[in-house]
Order: structure tokens, then sequence, then C-alpha cells
């Protein structure tokens, strides 16, 4: 089975934290606040958003000696991590999401921000995704090609929410919600086969597909 390949990782963070997700998350901001406020926390926002993947995508090798886990149980829950999610998808469930808060801060970029923390700036399976993806090559070059695919993947978020503003307002979830459904087969497909390469990093032996991979 060959390793996870770049295109995987785009796709990986594609389906966690990209447009799909994202958008979801903007449109309901979007409902009580300007379009000048909207590009504000955007731009903001997805700053944040980066720096974390940068952060993470370089220190994953010290988290994981910090908190020795090894990179085998890391690709192996991540896995199932990503393959629940991607169920979930399908079936119409948003996981990780935050709640609804009657509390609101004084601040609308922090209240905002706030909100955004847990479905986009700090995701929790775009922090696996990042984990997973940097430790299967203990190499610089290695690491800086995750963190580039992570903030190319933001930047997409962040043009397509300043591009979709106006219709933010008025939009409707159906064309989002079938787009997620669909992201959601391809992520369990993902989930698998880091379940795979954990298992065969292991030493489990696992039979070659007819395809060679």
């Amino acid at each position: 089975m060959s390793a996870i390949t770049l295109s995987t990782v785009f796709v990986t963070f594609f389906a966690v934290v990209g447009p799909p997700k994202v958008l979801l998350a903007f449109a309901q901001l979007s409902q009580g606040r300007t379009p000048a406020e909207l590009r504000r926390l955007t731009l903001v926002s997805s700053l944040v958003a980066a720096l974390v993947g940068l952060v993470l995508a370089y220190s994953a090798d010290f988290m994981a000696a910090l908190f020795h886990i090894s990179d085998q149980s890391l690709q192996i829950a991540g896995g199932v991590i990503f393959f629940v999610y991607a169920m979930a998808l399908v079936l119409g469930f948003h996981l990780g999401g935050g709640g609804k808060n009657d509390e609101h801060l004084a601040n609308p970029l922090a209240d905002g921000i706030r909100e955004l923390l847990l479905p986009y700036v700090a995701s929790p399976l775009a922090i696996t995704a990042l984990l997973v993806e940097s430790l299967t090559r203990d190499t610089l070059g290695w690491h800086s090609t995750v963190a580039a695919m992570y903030v190319a993947v933001i930047a997409v978020d962040c043009l397509c929410v300043l591009l979709l503003a106006p219709l933010l307002r008025a939009s409707r979830r159906t064309s989002l919600e079938v787009l997620s459904r669909l992201l959601g087969l391809l992520l369990a497909a993902v989930g698998v086969e880091m379940v795979l390469y954990g298992l065969e990093s292991l030493g489990v032996h696992l039979a070659d597909s007819q395809n060679g991979h």
C-alpha cells in the first residue's frame, strides 16, 4: 500500500475544513452581521486558522513525543475519527460545531471568532489531520508541504467566503449539504486508508490490491 500522497493531503484538509463546511458556519454568522463585518471576520479568522495550522504542522513531532504517541496509533485513531465524521456527513449529521449560545461578547469580531473556534479556527478534525499528515514522514520538507496544503485550503475558504458574502445572507443549505455528503464519501475512504496504513506500519500483513497500490 502506498504512502499518503500530496493529493490525499489536500483532499483530507479540503474535506475537514474546506468551503462546504466553512460556508455553512459563515452563513449562520452572516445573518446578524453586515457585509463589512463579515469580511473582517473572514480575514482575521482565516489568518488565525492558518497560524494554528502552521504551528501544528511543524510541532507534530514534538507533540507526539511529549504525549508519548506513536505515529501508528495516531494514524489509526485519526482514521477512525475521519470515518465516523464522514459517516455523519453522509447521514446528514454535523459533528464538531459549537452549540447555540445566548451570551454574546461585546466585541463583534471576538464573538464571531469564538463561534468559529471549533468548526474553523481550531477544528478538532483539522488538528487531527494536521498531526496525522505531518507525522507520515519525518522530514522538514514534508512538514512544509503539509503546512502549505493546509494554508492553501484556508486561502480557498477565505476567498470563497469573500466572494460569496453577498449570497450567504440568503443562501440555502441544500446545495452545501449535498456537496458535504459527497465529500463525506471521499473522507470515509481516506479514513480507511489511514487505518490500513497505520496497521501496515505496525507490521500487519495486508494483501496487495489488484491495482497494485
